[in-house]
């Protein structure tokens, strides 16, 4: 029976144990199931569900679409009417002769052609600058992309770089909490000064409401990159806590090369421009006579029932029969008509589409000249910024090492609070300024690489 005994306990014990593990396997399947996000599937998730984008997408589609507007205009215009009209009427007089009820039916049908041969050329430069426009479009939602594409990078970026300050924030508060917890049993034991103690507890404060904030910060760069990507603010996100900088192998001269080829805003400029000059020559063909080709073809049948003559006259008997009548009216014309004066409203029309094509054109200038003068300060930046980040790598190395013998020192007696928590600090300033000057590096490396028209967007 003891025997006994022992196994049902030990078997209990056992299936005890299993359903603690299953909990825990049960617990933890969601975390396994979150997968960490990189950078390529923040940018291929926002390219399917950002909204700017599928609006962008859906201008450009109806750009395409009213190509067929400058086609129609070569085309012919064909309208059709077709009639089915009753009459009744009923005349009585007091003559022997009166006029009884008849019915008449009237069925018609008609077809009618208008075709424009010539409007001083508009029909041609209409189909161009459609055709113009439909590249706009292109080129505008094209734009688009890149801005929000580059918009979902920067906060995936600033998300890693909020993960990675967090980080270091856990990390000084842990060593703050160390130092504290040992200052209390030194001040327990009688060893420790109050002050030293007071300063430990102000310390660990201070670190933790770093982290709190810290905290907040990575929250709201969870909820800008979550809007982003058109996803619910509250979506978790995990990502790789990693900012790699690839290297740029351009030189200035190449860059800006780059630059006035494939530039998105340097080339909706240039296509505005374009689309400047058709509006002109738009304008222009108001001054130019018109020749309009028409024809029309048209059935009517008419039939009369009844009514007609009733009664009698001289003994003699006086009755309608009904009657039938068929009409074909069929014709062919040019008409030519020419503007001779409107209220200068052609005038005027012509004077604003060039005031806009010079205003297209100064724009083309000025976008130009910046994206000159941005290329030169984004590369310098860039060097600027990768030097920061070579001598920050050394300062939080040296920092380390500095802690380490601090807390040492520290332990056995050899050093104060102050060195300890100079040391501290100086190693937490380092590593963030070396996480924000890798992030500071990394955007303004997408921020070139957007200005020469070399993002990878699939």
């Amino acid at each position: 029976m003891i025997y006994n005994k022992k196994i049902m306990v030990n078997f209990s014990r056992e299936i005890f144990m299993i359903k603690i593990i299953l909990m825990l396997l049960i617990v933890s399947l969601p975390l396994y199931a979150q997968q960490e996000m990189t950078v390529e599937d923040a940018i291929k998730l926002g390219l399917k569900n950002n909204y700017d984008i599928q609006i962008a997408r859906n201008d450009a589609e109806i750009a395409l679409n009213d190509k067929g507007k400058g086609i129609a205009g070569f085309l012919p215009v064909i309208d059709t009417s077709n009639t089915l009209r009753y009459n009744s009427t009923n005349q009585i007089t007091g003559s022997p002769l009166s006029f009884s009820e008849s019915v008449t039916r009237v069925v018609g049908a008609q077809i009618s052609l208008n075709w424009t041969l010539f409007d001083g050329f508009k029909m041609f430069v209409d189909r161009s600058r459609y055709n113009e426009l439909a590249k706009l479009g292109e080129y505008e939602a094209s734009n688009t992309i890149e801005n929000t594409v580059v918009a979902v990078m920067q906060a995936f970026f600033d998300l890693v770089q909020q993960e990675q300050l967090i980080d270091v924030a856990r990390d000084t508060l842990e060593v703050s909490q160390t130092r504290l917890e040992r200052e209390e049993v030194r001040s327990d034991l009688g060893g420790a000064s109050t002050t030293d103690l007071l300063n430990a507890r102000v310390n660990f404060n201070n670190d933790r409401t770093v982290l709190l904030n810290q905290e907040l910060s990575v929250e709201i760069s969870r909820k800008e990159l979550n809007i982003l990507l058109a996803q619910d603010t509250a979506q978790p996100i995990i990502v790789k806590k990693e900012i790699t900088i690839p290297p740029l192998d351009f030189s200035l001269d190449e860059l800006l090369s780059f630059a006035r080829e494939h530039n998105s805003e340097l080339l909706v400029a240039r296509q505005n421009k374009i689309v400047a000059k058709k509006e002109v020559k738009i304008a222009r063909s108001s001054f130019y006579p018109r020749v309009l080709l028409s024809g029309n073809y048209g059935y009517n049948d008419r039939e009369l029932f009844g009514g007609g003559f009733g009664g009698s006259f001289g003994g003699i008997s006086l009755t309608s029969q009904s009657k039938k009548s068929h009409t074909i009216d069929a014709g062919i014309g040019l008409v030519l008509s020419f503007n001779l004066f409107n209220g200068n409203l052609d005038k005027i029309e012509l004077q604003n589409a060039r005031i806009e094509l010079r205003n297209q054109e100064l724009a083309l200038k000025n976008i130009e000249n910046e994206l000159g003068g941005l290329i030169r300060e984004k590369h310098v930046t860039l060097q600027k910024r990768l030097q920061t980040v070579e001598i920050e790598k050394q300062n939080v190395v040296a920092a380390r090492q500095n802690l380490t013998l601090q807390q040492d020192r520290y332990r056995i007696g050899a050093a104060d609070s102050l060195d300890f928590r100079d040391a501290q600090v100086n190693l937490a300033r380092a590593q963030n300024t070396l996480i924000v000057a890798s992030f500071q590096s990394r955007i303004t490396l997408l921020e070139i690489q957007q200005l020469i028209g070399k993002l990878e967007i699939e």
